[in-house]
């Protein structure tokens, strides 16, 4: 094999940023959008307030969700389109004995999200050709997305949020709900708790992670909050002398970066410094994106989080305030935020005795724990996150009918990246995936025990709601593709380039 056969070809690169150039030029000349999505209409401001790279938040924007998607002091002064109100203040007086009145958007919350992107794959060997595994070179607008959103408050305490990819993948391929749920904000207001310090959410909805899966501004997510856990080497063996099948249960197709459905409760303190969340969920996602594999249980999960963020502002003014000042406007708090979380759960197996008949249902706890920690200073943002994986396991004797423990599955691992703002509308990105998984190995997953995947990347804001978007996916050994004549399996590195357009309306 040649280097050539597996880099990046010089030419091909070329092309690649003379198109994106073009790309840049067009977008650059044209008038400005009036475009903007739902909160920017309803308080006349730009996404940057919310957002210096959209949809990542930045502190302005964090307080905003976390109060119910409405500034954190003076809401009403900053409103332009006025809600509808649902009763009058006569009907608040009179409650229990009247309907409490609330209030709608006065416009449709609606917003429309659209990415489109040109992939470059590296080329493949040809037995995964004729394995039917083919990946062309170059493919466009893979995925292409279009998602809608729709958010926003019922008053002073209700707020929702829905979004759904209505066309994911190809033309017209099914997309996916994606959360949908009702929060409550100040419930501790009822036994006397400081402000927002209780709120609850409920329906379906994305863990608080550390770094949100759901609104990354990365091409790629976050492997190791992609990771599941199966039987370490071959799900069942037999012996011939005496003739036993044995076989391993561990299957749990449990992936942390989904959706759930549950109830959360959390809040926050310390001027927002500190927070903190419980969720209860059913413990059921969809594995790998998909809806054909679930997680099947009669128990409900539990996921604990909680961080505490360091304000390093030296002037008292902008370190107690929702934003510190800078000399192009507002921008971040200098400060190190740390936190951990514990997610732990129960697998079931084997309902109505289905694969091993003698054993019953087959109870496998397991867990998934973590830290995490984040660091911002002016351009700069450096984050990290460790996490480890653990799965009770056991062993069945298909002929004797027994179930006996068998080493449990774990796997750790994480990732650590840095965004640095050239200019408030070029950012350089870069990241490094890592996860540690002795089952993957040994299941020919990949190469080593460890595998990884370097990821740097580019966002080119053109507009508050349009960007540009680059990441080169230098990717770990996935898979043996056949065997060297001494039997020896044959790895490669499917490496691509992925860069598109992103906007938002």
């Amino acid at each position: 094999m040649s280097r050539k056969s597996w880099g990046v070809d010089a030419g091909i690169l070329s092309g690649l940023v003379m198109a994106g150039a073009v790309i840049w030029m067009v977008l650059a000349s044209a008038p400005k959008s009036n475009a903007i999505p739902a909160f920017s209409r309803k308080y006349q401001t730009s996404c940057t307030t919310c957002h210096n790279n959209y949809p990542e938040l930045n502190d302005f924007g964090e307080a905003f969700k976390k109060n119910g998607f409405k500034f954190p002091k003076d809401d009403d002064t900053f409103v332009k389109q006025d809600p509808v109100l649902l009763g009058s203040k006569a009907q608040k007086e009179a409650f229990p004995e009247a309907v409490y009145p609330g209030e709608i958007p006065g416009t449709l919350p609606i917003a429309f999200r659209y990415e489109g992107n040109f992939n470059w794959n590296a080329k493949q060997p040809v037995p995964v050709v004729a394995a039917g595994e083919y990946i062309p070179r170059t493919d466009l607008f893979v995925p292409n997305t279009f998602t809608i959103i729709s958010a926003g408050s019922f008053g002073p305490n209700l707020s929702f949020w829905i979004d759904d990819d209505i066309s994911a993948g190809a033309s017209g391929a099914n997309g996916g709900l994606g959360d949908g749920y009702l929060k409550y904000n100040d419930l501790g207001h009822v036994f006397h708790l400081p402000t927002n310090f209780l709120n609850v959410r409920f329906g379906q909805f994305e863990l608080d992670l550390p770094f949100t899966q759901a609104r990354s501004p990365y091409l790629s997510g976050y492997d190791i909050f992609s990771e599941a856990a199966v039987a370490q080497g071959p799900a069942c063996s037999t012996t011939t002398v005496p003739p036993v099948t044995q076989c391993q249960t561990v299957h749990n197709p449990f992936i942390l970066g989904t959706p759930q459905r549950g109830i959360e409760f959390g809040g926050y303190a310390d001027n927002g410094n500190f927070n903190w969340s419980v969720a209860y969920t059913d413990g059921t996602n969809s594995a790998y994106g998909t809806t054909t594999e679930l997680v099947t249980r009669n128990t409900k999960d539990v996921y604990l989080r909680a961080y505490y963020k360091f304000n390093l502002e030296r002037d008292p003014e902008s370190r107690h305030g929702i934003q510190a000042a800078g000399p192009t406007g507002p921008r971040d708090h200098t400060s190190i935020r740390v936190g951990a979380f514990y997610y732990h759960g129960t697998n079931q197996q084997n309902f109505g005795n289905t694969t091993y008949p003698l054993v019953g249902t087959i109870n496998e706890p397991f867990y998934r724990a973590g830290g995490d920690v984040r660091f911002k200073y002016r351009k700069l943002e450096l984050f990290a996150v460790g996490l480890v994986g653990h799965d009770n396991n056991h062993t069945v004797d298909t002929e004797a009918g027994t179930i006996t423990s068998a080493p449990a599955v774990t796997f750790t691992g994480g990732f650590v990246a840095g965004n640095y703002w050239i200019y408030p509308w070029l950012i350089a990105t870069m990241r490094y995936d890592f996860v540690n998984s002795p089952s993957d190995f040994v299941n020919g997953v990949s190469r080593y025990q460890t595998r990884n995947a370097f990821r740097p990347g580019y966002q080119i804001l053109i507009r508050a709601n349009i960007k540009i978007v680059g990441e080169y996916d230098r990717a770990w050994q996935p898979a043996s593709y056949g065997v060297d004549a001494n039997g020896n399996p044959l790895f490669y590195r499917p490496n691509t380039f992925v860069t598109g357009i992103d906007y938002v309306f």
